[in-house]
């Protein structure tokens, strides 16, 4: 397993626009890929639970992978997570 703790810069949070990227992005893989936030852990290649976590700039969270690819996921996922723009 693969983790790593990540600070939100997307401007406005992981709203319903990037958090649809991101579980496109996150559906490229083959790992099980996870965001935790607090206690809660959703599949990171669900549009409705990522968005659960409202996951607002500055907000904490852990990625979490397990699977052949789950360096590479996590790593992506990470640098999504971390952009200072939207586009």
């Amino acid at each position: 397993m693969v983790e790593q703790r990540i600070v939100v810069r997307l401007p406005m949070g992981l709203h319903a626009r990037p958090a649809t990227e991101l579980a496109a992005l996150a559906s490229r893989f083959r790992s099980d890929i996870q965001l935790v936030r607090d206690s809660v852990a959703v599949n990171a290649k669900s549009t409705l639970g990522l968005m659960s976590l409202a996951a607002e700039p500055g907000a904490e969270l852990l990625v979490r992978a397990e699977g052949a690819d789950a360096v590479e996921a996590v790593s992506q996922i990470a640098a999504f997570l971390q952009r200072t723009n939207e586009g």
